[in-house]
């Protein structure tokens, strides 16, 4: 059977059956309890498998081109529960170095304490990944485009280092969304997902998601339903909901990204712009390789960093918030928002100044946006 286009799927797939009065949308179920009787397992929410969290989880596997998903109550507790399944005391980690800031400040805070080593990686390079693997690594975790630098690593062959050494490829894909990219097309693994930002994309629910193989789900599940990351079933119903505009919001986020980077990135007043999208970007034609379309997300640098503050509280369309994703175009300085938990002797290791600025392009009018950034600027 030929499958269907990606708006179709965002819709259709994984949705329930209203049977009851045949309704156009999925009833919401918000029963913590139900008939053990003839269920094996018995359906409950710390279980993953109640009736709106195994439909959504049906439906961002398929946009992920992937078998399965697993859903939980924030991005952290996805990368968290589905990091832990797989490794345990004394085992090791190779992450790319520009990274989330909450994964940053997870490796470094509580690493330690289950008494797992890690190794971060300061490089693009697929080949610094396979020389920092040693005989207890079990996992290379990368993130593409990365946050907030929009850094691009190549995902083809990072999974097949991967492959070759029995190890498990994990790629946090937030920042591209489904629409953009799909790393399991790539060999990766395990892909998560902040499904607070771009799945979403209204700025009012919190929410994770992993997608992988059964086998792997399985096993997630296995040690997932103890450590309590779940997500609630109205949070779940109404991340269903978005995720049927997903495909709309994130074509015209991409056109509006695009335009804005393009504007900034000839703006006497800019230092640099991070978008993959440019043809300057030193990673642009790997980007256009592997992803479908450049997303929503780009940062930049202003060259006087001190009137960082200044220029994004003259905004007025643009919002200063600390999230991403949503339809409504926000501003943040990461030093302040993302990566405040990590110190900033590593921030400005890592690339992030405090007068780095990111930006989450929203699907308003272009033009609307570029008046109110060309106001902004006047006033520094």
């Amino acid at each position: 059977m030929k499958k269907k286009g990606i708006k179709t799927r965002s819709i259709h797939d994984g949705e329930l059956k209203d049977k009851t009065y045949n309704g156009a949308i999925s009833p919401l179920y918000l029963g913590t309890v139900y008939d053990y009787l003839g269920e094996e397992p018995m359906k409950y929410p710390r279980y993953f498998n109640t009736p709106n969290q195994l439909a959504l989880s049906k439906k961002i596997a398929s946009l992920e081109n992937c078998e399965n998903g697993l859903l939980f109550g924030s991005g952290i507790a996805a990368i968290f529960s589905t990091m832990f399944s797989f490794i345990q005391s004394g085992d090791h980690v190779v992450f790319q170095s520009s990274l989330y800031g909450g994964t940053i400040n997870l490796i470094f805070k509580e690493f330690k304490k289950f008494n797992i080593d890690y190794t971060l990686v300061e490089s693009l390079e697929p080949t610094e990944y396979e020389k920092a693997i040693k005989e207890n690594t079990k996992i290379i975790y990368v993130e593409t485009p990365s946050n907030p630098l929009l850094e691009i690593i190549d995902l083809q062959k990072i999974a097949l280092i991967a492959k070759n050494h029995h190890l498990i490829s994990m790629v946090d894909n937030t920042f591209a969304s489904p629409i953009n990219q799909n790393p399991h097309d790539f060999g990766i693994d395990l892909v998560v997902h902040s499904a607070t930002k771009y799945l979403g994309g209204h700025s009012d629910i919190l929410a994770g998601v992993v997608v992988s193989d059964d086998l792997k789900i399985k096993k997630i599940i296995e040690s997932s339903i103890n450590y309590g990351g779940n997500i609630s079933e109205l949070t779940a119903w109404m991340l269903e909901r978005s995720i049927k505009t997903l495909p709309i919001r994130v074509k015209a986020q991409n056109e509006n990204a695009l335009m804005i980077a393009k504007f900034l990135d000839k703006n006497s007043k800019v230092e640099k712009v991070n978008y993959p999208g440019l043809k300057s970007h030193p990673n642009y034609d790997l980007a256009k390789s592997q992803m479908i379309g450049f997303g929503g997300m780009l940062s930049f640098v202003l060259k006087n960093e001190g009137k960082a503050d200044l220029f994004s509280k003259n905004l007025k369309i643009i919002k200063t918030v600390g999230s991403l994703g949503g339809i409504e175009s926000t501003i943040t300085c990461p030093a302040k928002t993302s990566h405040s938990k990590v110190t900033r002797e590593k921030r400005i290791k890592y690339g992030i100044s405090d007068g780095l600025l990111r930006f989450s392009v929203g699907i308003e009018d272009y033009q609307d946006l570029e008046e109110d950034l060309n106001q902004a600027f006047k006033m520094i």
